[in-house]
């Protein structure tokens, strides 16, 4: 696992660079030139459902071909340093714990200053619901809930495949992840299409979005939040939500910061209620973002921790 924590710190140093070669981008490049292919919307429902099952079969096989071969190549150089070093680099652009602190803080900043406007425009750079009509406290949510599930996403569970099976099995999660994130809506377009894919990112995210959900607790109790609330409000309320591993994110924060998260929001002009999430103890403000990011961080940390400590005793014969 040193591999992972000098990935991690690749991370804080240089973040996640904007470039259209990022190989997230090329996976996403990938899906929408083969959806591109696939997709016509006059197929029948069960047609639709094929393909699109087709669609992450196709992707998931030519990214994990590809990085594996990659990987192949870089383990025939006869330095397990550089080997180590490269292969961070390569771990280091499926997590995101900067680029979320860093949408956090920016927006803090803009709430911090009163532009509300300039914080409704840049909330909806990580959201899908609109945002033009959003309240401050509203926008404290939303980037609130996104950085607690991208904790998942973004950080907990490409490290945890890559602790299962390196950095090819890392970027086959990425890549099930920007599935998802592409066509796993129930719309038209995608209700269909998108479902193989949606489901297969809830398959995978489960044993992740739990890990982070109990290491939330274990961070509140460290920075001196409400640990004991947050796993009351673990318990109570994460099956609430949505997804079925959402919840385990965003109620544990809910609980650990005295906030209630979920509420009504709108996506395309129609208003959806999503049920709450946490106690409205306190009032949801800016202060409760970077709250949320110093949690974020803490779980990332300790899973690190956890899992460095399991390699080196499993390293040493003791299992």
């Amino acid at each position: 696992m040193v591999t992972a924590i000098i990935a991690f710190f690749m991370d804080a140093v240089m973040g996640d660079p904007r470039s259209k070669l990022h190989p997230v981008v090329l996976i996403g490049n990938l899906i929408a030139g083969i959806e591109g292919m696939l997709y016509s919307k006059d197929d029948s429902d069960n047609r639709k459902l094929i393909l699109g099952g087709f669609l992450v079969v196709l992707v998931l096989l030519f990214t994990f071909t590809v990085v594996n071969g990659i990987m192949n190549l870089v383990n025939l150089l006869d330095n397990v340093y550089v080997i180590t070093l490269i292969e961070a680099f390569f771990l280091s652009f499926t997590i995101s714990p900067k680029i979320q602190a860093a949408a956090g803080k920016e927006l803090y900043d803009y709430l911090a200053a009163d532009d509300q406007e300039q914080a409704r425009y840049k909330v909806g750079w990580i959201v899908g619901r609109d945002t033009e009509e959003l309240t401050p406290g509203e926008v404290s949510r939303a980037t609130i809930e996104t950085i607690a599930e991208n904790t998942v996403d973004g950080i907990i569970a490409p490290l945890f495949y890559f602790a299962i099976g390196g950095v090819p099995l890392a970027f086959l999660y990425r890549a099930v992840n920007t599935l998802d994130s592409m066509v796993g809506y129930k719309n038209d377009r995608y209700m269909y299409f998108g479902r193989v894919a949606a489901r297969t990112d809830d398959v995978l995210g489960y044993i992740p979005a739990r890990i982070t959900g109990l290491l939330f607790v274990v961070s509140a109790f460290i920075l001196g939040y409400d640990g004991k609330k947050a796993w009351q409000i673990l318990r109570r309320d994460a099956a609430k939500h949505p997804s079925p591993n959402g919840g385990w994110a965003e109620a544990t924060v809910a609980g650990a910061l005295h906030i209630r998260l979920g509420g009504f929001n709108s996506y395309f002009g129609r208003v959806h209620f999503r049920e709450y999430m946490g106690d409205p103890i306190e009032e949801l403000g800016l202060d409760h973002i970077m709250k949320t990011i110093r949690l974020m961080y803490t779980d990332t940390i300790l899973f690190l921790i956890i899992c460095h400590l399991l390699f080196v005793i499993c390293s040493v014969g003791v299992f």
